[in-house]
């Protein structure tokens, strides 16, 4: 690292400074009265015991507060590890304020030091330098990937956008005309997050202070969820509404074909997850290989009860615990299974239990997509008649076939959705997660509402 010491300073470095005070501790009406700055090339270089932690080792500090060293030296790397807000004040006191007003994207603006920014008067020079940037960065990150990272979600939570580089976002946009547009243009611009974001500034009239809270909730909750989804959702997808309990195929952005699902039970190890990853393939006739975990809790027990099972079932147990079910009509999977990796071990698949879809409660699987019509969906994401694939499957052999292009899928856990119009309909929170996340939003969670309506639990399969 370059080091030195900065210049002595001049009547028009006081003033930048003062201009810098009042911008970081939210006092943008100050800035009336500041001088234009001068130059840069009098800025010297930071020293590393002027910004601790820029160095590896323990992460910088204001205030007792922890920053996120790596991010800054990220930040700081592309501009030679100079200061950089004494000669920008103006761009100083409006990203501070849009920091102080993350709460229009339903943010808690603790969480990026928004107390400190307003006293940040009072903190030494590089410490107030330090703060802001953080501060700019950690809400650049929040708009761009989501408030709550991976690892502070619950597991079935891994949803996630494409990976920005807030530093060079931050490095770009200070040598832009309006710095603000370009950090605000991380969050998502779709209809759905503008519709939960007006909801958030007009809270419904006439509702009890409880009722407010509630809602308030539900839109913080569903406005994070937006955050975790690509900003560009691609045109062709597969998407399945796990509150809706429906699976909808879209071509160029428009739904081609919707259709019911059977999702996962509300208990702790059977919740659908919410994931993206890619359908590659689909296997034919597919065996079911039950995990161990369903085997001792679902299997085992039916033994007891009924010694025959196995072998009507076409059931074989295996020395490690898992168990597996012969392929065919009245296979646990049916006569398709959509080829689509993920750590969760859960698919889209066929299902013998066709009078399933006629309930309204259709939350009875093992944490998989059931789906009412798979052969149809396989038909359409292959490219083939649907006489093709009905024959393919008469064969009777176990078979994986390629899909002409891998297609996303996104499993989304959403309780306020926007209709066509812009209007909000609530849906159930029966895995209750809502109230896990909106604590999860906040950098001191409060009191946890009233008793929730729906269980908790976790992920897994069929």
């Amino acid at each position: 690292m370059t080091t030195g010491r900065p210049a002595p300073a001049a009547a028009g470095r006081l003033t930048r400074r003062a201009c810098l005070l009042a911008a970081t501790a939210g006092f943008g009406a100050l800035l009336q009265g500041c001088a234009a700055p001068e130059p840069s090339h009098s800025a010297a270089p930071i020293e590393g015991e002027a910004l601790p932690g820029l160095h590896a080792g323990d992460p910088p500090r204001v205030a007792g507060e922890p920053l996120d060293g790596a991010l800054l030296r990220r930040f700081y790397a592309r501009r030679g590890f100079r200061p950089v807000w004494a000669d920008r004040p103006a761009q100083a006191a409006a990203l501070a304020n849009a920091v102080l007003q993350a709460g229009s994207h339903g943010l808690d603006p603790e969480l990026f030091h928004a107390s400190l920014l307003r006293r940040a008067a009072t903190f030494p020079p590089t410490h107030r330098e330090l703060l802001l940037s953080h501060a700019v960065l950690s809400y650049a990150e929040a708009l761009a990937h989501g408030a709550v990272p991976a690892a502070r979600r619950e597991e079935r939570q891994s949803l996630a956008p494409e990976p920005v580089d807030v530093a060079a976002v931050l490095d770009r946009a200070l040598e832009g005309p309006d710095a603000v547009a370009e950090i605000e243009s991380l969050a998502p611009r779709t209809q759905a997050y503008a519709a939960l974001r007006e909801a958030l500034r007009r809270p419904p009239a006439r509702a009890r202070p409880d009722q407010a809270a509630a809602a308030r909730r539900l839109v913080l909750a569903n406005l994070e969820r937006q955050r975790w989804l690509p900003r560009q959702l691609p045109p062709e997808r597969v998407w399945v509404d796990i509150t809706a309990q429906r699976l909808t195929l879209y071509r160029e952005d428009r739904p081609v074909v919707a259709t019911r699902v059977v999702v996962g039970r509300e208990t702790d190890r059977t919740q659908s997850p919410e994931l993206h990853t890619l359908i590659e393939g689909a296997f034919f006739n597919p065996p079911w290989v039950i995990p161990a975990d369903i085997v001792a809790a679902q299997i085992m027990p039916r033994i007891v009860r009924d010694p025959e099972f196995l072998a009507r079932a076409n059931i074989v147990l295996h020395p490690n615990g898992e168990a597996e079910q012969a392929p065919g009509p009245l296979a646990g999977l049916g006569v398709v299974m959509f080829d689509m990796p993920n750590r969760f071990d859960v698919f889209l698949h066929d299902t013998p239990d066709k009078g399933a879809f006629a309930r309204e409660n259709r939350r009875i699987s093992n944490g998989c997509i059931r789906v009412e019509n798979p052969l149809g969906l396989a038909a359409l994401l292959m490219e083939r008649p649907l006489a093709e694939i009905e024959a393919r499957v008469a064969e009777g052999r176990t078979v994986r076939d390629e899909l002409p292009r891998p297609v996303p899928v996104f499993l989304v856990y959403h309780t306020l959705v926007p209709g066509p119009d812009g209007s909000l309909s609530a849906r159930p929170d029966f895995y209750g997660r809502d109230e896990g996340l909106w604590r999860a939003l906040h950098k001191h969670p409060p009191e946890p509402p009233a008793a929730p309506e729906a269980g908790r639990g976790a992920s897994l399969r069929r």
